[in-house]
């Protein structure tokens, strides 16, 4: 009786580690642009309860390290997001932003709101993962138009 107890225990152990260590290693191409089209869907529904729910990574807007993103797609400003690593950039205009080797990806992100709703862009650069050592590492970003909003998701490589 205690011998599968202690089985049934240890797979549980092992099954929870696994998930804890598959969030810590990030998000999918696949699985950002699930979760930009569910931040489409949300923006369209209801734009200001979709931004804040970016912001606090609430709705499940924040799963690992994927998240999404918002920038007005006329000026460019930045809206709060899920990682605290870029509370620098809230509030400035996307298109002035650069990576730290000086690639100025925001141009880029900027550019990709600028066309047509459905049409998804990507964009790589380096950036800090959220809840972690601020060391920038490789990023790729799927950028989409919403309403006046460009918005995108983004994965670690």
């Amino acid at each position: 009786m205690i011998r599968p107890f202690m089985i049934a225990a240890a797979a549980v152990a092992v099954l929870t580690l696994s998930s804890t260590t598959f969030a810590q290693q990030g998000g999918t191409a696949a699985e950002a642009k699930a979760m930009l089209l569910k931040a489409v869907a949300a923006v369209k529904a209801d734009k200001a309860k979709a931004l804040d729910e970016f912001s606090k990574g609430g709705g499940g807007f924040l799963e690992g390290d994927l998240y999404p993103f918002c920038f007005n797609a006329s000026d460019g400003i930045i809206h709060p997001f899920a990682n605290p690593n870029a509370k620098a950039v809230f509030g400035t205009d996307i298109s002035n932003v650069k990576d730290p080797t000086g690639k100025p990806f925001g141009q880029e992100q900027y550019a990709a709101a600028q066309k047509s709703e459905g049409q998804f862009t990507e964009v790589s650069y380096v950036f800090p993962r959220p809840g972690t050592d601020p060391k920038p590492v490789p990023k790729v970003s799927l950028i989409t138009r919403v309403d006046d909003l460009g918005c995108g998701v983004g994965y670690y490589k």
